[in-house]
């Protein structure tokens, strides 16, 4: 028998979920980033880490919930891609989700983090959306539900 690793030394990934969440003109809902840290200035989505003891679409309608307060019925969200993130010192496993129904009115719930909010079309974005979440875009207009991103070939 070889030696058996325990999971607390196996390879570890941070989990993170992310809205794309689509108004009946099919425009997504942007939230501009600020004083995070991470690509302030920049337009992002809806997001947040999966903390454990949380179903996949529970953390994204707890997600919805604090950002912009709106409530999602899990049975709405649809999984749309997966990405696989090398951050150099990290890795993170992305789940790009849909949803074009929820309940409540969109708003900012967390000023101290968000600038402002805007809806655009998919195929239209602003300048200034976070690098991986274009990739994201494209591939799933693409059809593509899987695609890995800062890897070196």
């Amino acid at each position: 028998m070889g030696h058996m690793t325990s999971w607390h030394d196996r390879f570890k990934a941070i989990i993170s979920v992310y809205l794309i969440l689509l108004n009946d003109s099919g425009e997504v809902l942007l939230l501009k980033r600020q004083n995070t840290g991470f690509k302030d200035g920049e337009w992002g989505l809806p997001a947040g880490h999966v903390d454990g003891e949380e179903e996949l679409m529970q953390a994204m309608g707890r997600e919805a919930k604090e950002e912009v307060g709106i409530d999602l019925d899990p049975v709405d969200l649809t999984l749309v891609h997966v990405m696989h993130r090398h951050c150099g010192d990290h890795e993170r496993m992305d789940y790009f989700m849909t949803a074009r129904k929820w309940s409540g009115e969109v708003h900012n719930c967390e000023p101290d983090k968000c600038s402002d909010l805007a809806w655009a079309p998919m195929d239209e974005l602003p300048d200034g959306v976070i690098d991986y979440y274009v990739q994201a875009f494209n591939k799933i207009r693409e059809g593509e539900v899987y695609s890995g991103f800062g890897w070196k070939n």
